[in-house]
């Protein structure tokens, strides 16, 4: 048995123990795409019915642990709203791309069609509030990046792990693009901007590696480009409590 219908038969025993009433079941993440390691967890979505309540768990099943995703029908419609306005897309990617293990009824390809079409619509566009403030962020982290010295590897490593995240978020935004963080970051970066995002991922690895900020602000430069370029005097911001 391969490491995707192991997977799939281990989900299927895990839903009829757990979630005997389900209404549908899918299995997501890399275990999906049959390349899981042995340690990776399970990312599975379960539809439940309305007399049930929407939440999220991590449990560990035959040994290996498992993140659920668990949504009664009535709520797919606001949890997907919920999950697009994260731009990341999570749970959609989950439903959109994942192996459908339980669907007795036809409800999960229901779900699993309309996270596609939100899918599709891509992420909300920032609003010129979220662009304005992002922008000046990504300047003083580039900033900060250009200032440092490679003896200062503790401070170095730290602002370049946030002018990348920063940069990679105003990047998927500009081609209205699905973000990612952990592992998923470079991916989804990657898919929306091959160039840049190269650029942006490289730039992080020399300042990794060599303790080099000047590729990665150059390629922060780029991206700010995208929004009139780095934002310093003239931003202003109403604060509340």
């Amino acid at each position: 048995m391969n490491s995707q219908n192991s997977a799939t038969a281990q989900v299927s025993r895990l839903v009829a123990e757990r979630f005997p009433g389900a209404l549908g079941a899918v299995l997501g993440g890399s275990a999906a795409q049959g390349r899981a390691a042995t340690t990776s967890d399970l990312d599975i979505a379960v539809l439940l019915p309305d007399s049930d309540v929407s939440r999220r768990e991590v449990i560990r099943h035959e040994g290996r642990p498992a993140e659920l995703f668990l949504t009664t029908l009535a709520d797919v419609p606001e949890f997907f709203a919920w999950d697009r306005g994260r731009r990341r897309g999570t749970v959609l990617f989950v439903y959109a791309e994942g192996l459908s293990v339980l669907d007795p009824h036809g409800h999960l390809a229901r779900a699993c069609a309309r996270a596609r079409a939100v899918l599709a619509d891509g992420p909300p566009p920032l609003t010129p509030g979220e662009r304005e403030r992002d922008r000046y962020a990504l300047t003083c982290f580039m900033d900060d990046l250009a200032d440092t010295t490679p003896d200062q590897r503790y401070e170095q490593l730290s602002v370049a792990d946030l002018t990348l995240g920063k940069a990679a978020h105003l990047l998927t935004a500009h081609h209205n693009a699905w973000a990612g963080i952990g592992k998923w970051l470079p991916r989804r970066l990657l898919s929306a901007d091959p160039a840049r995002g190269k650029a942006l991922l490289d730039g992080h690895r020399t300042v990794a590696e060599h303790a080099d900020p000047a590729p990665l602000t150059a390629a922060v430069a780029e991206v700010l480009d995208l929004y009139g370029g780095p934002l310093r005097e003239g931003y202003a911001q109403r604060w509340r409590p």
